[in-house]
């Protein structure tokens, strides 16, 4: 009994450091980085300081992602103007698919690729899609892991609370 006890201790343990280290990012400086855009040039975070930033990792074969894209495009239209900027990260290894897909979904926020998944790594993406909110000072405030219907109205919230800062 008492082996048994020790393993379901380990176990919820193991689980409970497997769901903080998803969101490891959580209150630290958002990792630097420049990715070639969509539109040819180069664009690097630490220039939206001063700008509430959502970082969306996505790729065109991911189902949540086509359905969320339209949604987060809408954010990015009715807030840019206030200081919020949306900065799409896709990770296909191939761009003209992703190219394809915004031009196909009409989505206007930058899209930028990262092909050889360096950024992915740096903010530990693990699956498809992940949603990171950083603050005007340059700090991840929240991490989103996938998508389902209703997540958009999560993510208005955050973004409203962040821009009242």
């Amino acid at each position: 009994m008492k082996f048994k006890n020790l393993t379901l201790g380990l176990l919820v343990t193991v689980v409970a450091a497997t769901s903080l280290a998803s969101s490891g990012l959580e209150g630290q400086a958002a990792p630097d980085f420049a990715l070639k855009s969509s539109t040819g040039e180069n664009l690097r975070l630490s220039e939206y300081r001063g700008d509430v930033v959502m970082i969306n990792f996505w790729a065109t074969w991911c189902g949540p992602c086509r359905q969320e894209m339209p949604l987060l495009d809408e954010l990015y239209t009715r807030y840019e103007r206030v200081g919020f900027n949306l900065l799409g990260v896709n990770i296909d290894d191939d761009s003209r698919r992703a190219m394809q897909m915004i031009e196909e979904l009409g989505v206007n926020f930058p899209v930028l690729f990262d092909a050889r998944k360096e950024v992915s790594k740096l903010y530990e993406v693990e699956a498809m899609p992940v949603t990171v909110l950083v603050d005007r000072e340059g700090n991840v405030r929240y991490v989103h892991h996938g998508y389902k219907p209703g997540y958009e109205e999560k993510y208005l919230d955050q973004v409203r609370s962040l821009l009242r800062e």
